[in-house]
């Protein structure tokens, strides 16, 4: 159930992050570059599980 409620909170936030970033028409209308921004988001959140995982390896192994 807490799972549950952590998946459904981290994908209202991902869209709340997304869809203002998408700007007035897009990438090709838009001052601001979405798609940079986007990136750079998955990015942080593809090392971040990268991380976690790491120092979760770490702690199973100290035991």
């Amino acid at each position: 159930m807490k799972k549950t409620c952590l998946v459904l909170a981290g994908i209202a936030l991902l869209s709340s992050v997304a869809l203002p970033l998408y700007g007035q028409g897009g990438c090709v209308n838009s001052p601001e570059n979405p798609t940079a921004i986007l990136a750079v988001v998955g990015s942080a959140g593809a090392f971040f599980v990268s991380v976690r995982a790491r120092v979760k390896a770490r702690r199973s192994s100290s035991k």
